[in-house]
């Protein structure tokens, strides 16, 4: 029963960590070259607002309960144990995508206006959206590897 209320936390939090990542790519990211600057940087700083402190607290929530799986089934339930290690694998990836990238080019990019944004700024977005991507792809990496096990639980 422990499991089961671990996995339903763990669930929901993975669906929320990978909606955020999967949300702005599917409809942002991939229209990043069509914004003129200063659209792009006003809904940069938007949606960097919009995000910053709620994922604070979601995401270290999301590891700490795939963690707890990943402790709960490392002795009884060996196939679920090894879904899990991808699945937290997969979200350490973007977290460290998320700290090591997105976050230092969001810290740029709030400071920038349309007078101060630098010449290379498009370079910037194109690198911030690839990460975002790859980023994307390793939540839905981890949130597909987390339910396997507990759809086809036997």
């Amino acid at each position: 029963m422990k499991l089961r209320i671990v996995q339903f936390f763990s669930v929901i939090l993975l669906v929320m960590v990978t909606g955020v990542f999967w949300g702005t790519w599917f409809t942002l990211t991939r229209s990043l070259d069509a914004f003129p600057v200063e659209e792009f940087i006003h809904n940069g700083k938007v949606i960097i607002n919009n995000l910053a402190t709620p994922m604070r607290i979601i995401f270290p929530l999301c590891i700490f309960f795939v963690l707890w799986t990943l402790w709960l089934t490392r002795k009884n339930n060996r196939k679920g144990f090894y879904f899990t290690l991808i699945s937290i694998i997969s979200l350490l990836i973007a977290l460290l995508i998320t700290l090591l990238v997105e976050v230092p080019i969001d810290n740029q990019i709030k400071t920038w206006t349309v007078s101060t944004v630098p010449s290379n700024w498009a370079v910037i977005r194109e690198k911030w959206g690839t990460f975002h991507g790859l980023r994307t792809f390793a939540s839905l990496a981890s949130i597909y590897s987390y339910v396997v096990p507990i759809i086809f639980a036997e």
